[in-house]
């Protein structure tokens, strides 16, 4: 089990007087995130916050006298895990990490949660779902990842609920400034999505016509708005478990869509295929989004990003639509360019749900 230093401790209650002293009711929850090494894949996560706190979000008196005892805590672990470690999802590098344990442990006047993730590389992030079952004016202060430093430079609330979290030998999001910049980030990303693209390429390779073309990229880019939309504003929470299971869906989409190719002499029915797996990518879109944080821009970030994404795929599909045109005019060289690349992306959609779905 990670401990907080008695000097981060320390920190923390400071500002928790200093909140109770302008903000009246409100409180705060602090946290350290950090990996075990710069390579790791593990990493710990302490929450630290008020009894009163732990009590709006699970019922943490399990025997009712009143008070929250460590007997209490071991009752609840089950509460604490749906109702504070799910309500927090932690990405790396885009990526849903994997929770292996937690812990809960009574302090002097608060309580101490703790668990260890496994995360692939790249940048921390987390988005705090659970503020919304708070109060107003709770927020969640991110201490520093070097001991002894005073918290508070970086911290979570209702209406800012994700944050990027700089660690030992990782990136950390740069800003995004504007609506340029989130349309920017929006085109980045399906630019350097490669299974956003080979699932896309799959689609195009026996698409057709440019009127059914300009159907399949439709279906797919409504559907994926939707979920985009519905979990970036928070009406659709994706807890680790669920965003990892996504990202295998994703891969799987790859995968259906690759067999079709070979298998399916006819595919009248792709737009509707297009249109259930484009809510999955969706998802996936949406977890990218989550680790820069919208923070009060919601409405400008999301509808930029989504505008990126579109322009991306845009620019996809003029790319390979003329030299798809031409193959289809020669019926015997377009399906052996069809059968090898749908044998390729098939290969890689079965690595990627592999490699997703054992986390």
């Amino acid at each position: 089990m990670t401990k907080v230093p008695w000097s981060g401790l320390l920190a923390g209650i400071l500002v928790l007087a200093a909140s109770a002293a302008s903000a009246h009711d409100a409180d705060i929850l602090y946290t350290q995130v950090r990996r075990a090494g710069p390579a790791s894949p593990e990493v710990r996560q302490v929450l630290t916050m008020t009894a009163s706190a732990l009590g709006l979000l699970v019922p943490a008196d399990a025997d009712g006298n009143g008070t929250v005892s460590q007997a209490d805590l071991d009752l609840r672990r089950a509460a604490l895990e749906v109702g504070v470690w799910d309500a927090m999802p932690l990405t790396a590098g885009g990526q849903p990490c994997t929770r292996t344990s937690h812990a809960a442990l009574v302090l002097q006047t608060f309580v101490e949660l703790s668990a260890t993730f496994s995360c692939p590389e790249g940048a921390l992030g987390q988005r705090y779902t659970l503020l919304s079952l708070l109060p107003a004016g709770y927020r969640v202060i991110l201490g520093s990842v070097a001991e002894g430093e005073m918290p508070g430079a970086l911290f979570a609330d209702a209406a800012q609920p994700s944050l990027s979290i700089p660690g030992p030998g990782e990136t950390t999001p740069s800003p995004v400034s504007g609506f340029v910049g989130w349309v920017g980030l929006g085109m980045r990303h399906i630019f350097e999505g490669v299974d956003h693209l080979a699932f896309l390429l799959a689609v195009l390779l026996v698409g057709g016509g440019l009127k059914r073309v300009l159907l399949l990229v439709t279906s797919f880019t409504v559907a994926h708005s939707l979920t985009l939309g519905a979990t970036a504003l928070g009406w659709i929470v994706l807890d680790a478990e669920r965003g990892r299971w996504v990202e295998a869906a994703i891969a799987a989409s790859i995968i259906y869509v690759a067999v079709e190719n070979l298998v399916l002499r006819e595919h009248r029915h792709r737009a509707l295929i297009t249109f259930l797996f484009g809510l999955v990518h969706g998802f996936g879109f949406a977890s990218v989004l989550a680790g820069y944080g919208l923070g009060d821009s919601v409405a400008k970030g999301l509808l930029g990003f989504n505008l990126g994404v579109e322009l991306g795929q845009a620019l996809v599909v003029i790319v390979l639509l003329p030299p798809l045109r031409m193959l289809q005019r020669r019926p015997a060289v377009h399906i052996r360019v069809v059968r090898v690349l749908s044998v390729c992306i098939l290969a890689a959609g079965g690595y990627w749900m592999v490699e997703r779905a054992l986390g």
